[in-house]
C-alpha cells in the first residue's frame, strides 16, 4: 500500500486530484465527480471536524468488528461496494470547493505527520495504528481516483 504520509505520495495524490475537472466521468458507479470529492472529504471530516455522529453501543461494536478490518486492511475495495450512510452524497456539490477541501485535508494530514496518527482514536473504529490510518486514507482515495481514471 502506498504511504499517504510520504510527502511524494501526498503530492502524487494531489496531482491526481488536480487532473480532475467538473466534466470528468466515472468508469463505474453513480456519483458525479463533485459528489465523489465530497464523499472523499467525509473521511477527513470525521478526523478534523465534529459534524458526524459517532456510533454508540452495539452499533459501535459491530462497526469495529465487521467494518474496521475491511476499511483498514490493504485489500482493495470492490467496485460499486456498500457505502456507509454518512458517506452517501446525493446532492450536487461545488466541484472547486470540494476539490480544495480535499487537498487541504491531505496537506493538513501530511503536516501533522505519521506520529500524530499513531494510536489516534478514530471516529468509528477506536485507536488505529499509522498503518491502519494510512490504509483508511490512501485506499479510499485511490479507489475513487481510479474510478474517475486519474
Amino acid at each position: 500500500m502506498n504511504n499517504i504520509f510520504d510527502i511524494k505520495e501526498t503530492e502524487t495524490v494531489i496531482q491526481r486530484i488536480e487532473n480532475l475537472n467538473p466534466e470528468t466521468k466515472p468508469k463505474w458507479g453513480k456519483m458525479s465527480v463533485d459528489q465523489m470529492l465530497a464523499h472523499c472529504n467525509v473521511a477527513y471530516e470525521m478526523v478534523y471536524e465534529d459534524k458526524h455522529p459517532k456510533p454508540k453501543g452495539l452499533k459501535k461494536m459491530l462497526v469495529k468488528l465487521l467494518i474496521k478490518p475491511y476499511v483498514t486492511s490493504e485489500k482493495p475495495y470492490k467496485k460499486n461496494g456498500q457505502t456507509a450512510p454518512q458517506f452517501i452524497v446525493k446532492d450536487a456539490k461545488n466541484f472547486e470547493v470540494e476539490k480544495e477541501r480535499l487537498i487541504g485535508f491531505l496537506k493538513k494530514t501530511q503536516n501533522l505527520g505519521e506520529a500524530h496518527f499513531e494510536n489516534k482514536e478514530s471516529h468509528s473504529f477506536g485507536k488505529l495504528t499509522t498503518i491502519e490510518w494510512n490504509n483508511l486514507f490512501y485506499k479510499h482515495l485511490d479507489h475513487h481516483l481510479n474510478q474517475f481514471e486519474v
